[in-house]
């Protein structure tokens, strides 16, 4: 059985899918953009943007009775595989030993620089 993950703290949907769904002992969290729910903004930067997504991130997860230190897995998308290093030291931020295992592939985004989904346990 799967249950709708529906957060007024990180951005809605703008299109069919859901924010997050959780399904059994499993949270799915969609891809996630940089906008900032409170100021309607997208932050300039990818480190700035790395920073608002995994907070979107984990406002979801929380919405979903989860947290960061639950999340097994994630996909990352960049808009430029050179701003890895820089994604890369903000993404620690989030995360703790043992990390999530991680996909991080160069995509064509639309108007940011990065986006993240995620699987975690419940």
């Amino acid at each position: 059985m799967k249950k709708q993950i529906r957060t007024e703290k990180a951005p809605m949907p703008i299109g069919p899918y859901s924010q997050g769904l959780v399904v059994g002992s499993r949270i799915y969290v969609a891809g996630q953009g940089p906008l900032d729910v409170e100021s309607g903004k997208v932050p300039e930067g990818v480190s700035s943007q790395t920073r608002q997504v995994l907070t979107n991130i984990r406002t979801i997860l929380e919405a979903g009775g989860s947290s960061m230190d639950e999340v097994v897995k994630t996909t990352v998308h960049l808009a430029d595989l050179k701003d890895f290093e820089a994604f890369n030291a903000v993404y620690k931020e989030f995360f703790t030993e043992p990390y999530p295992v991680r996909t991080t592939v160069g995509s064509q985004l639309y108007g940011i620089l990065v986006e993240i989904d995620v699987i975690a346990e419940k």
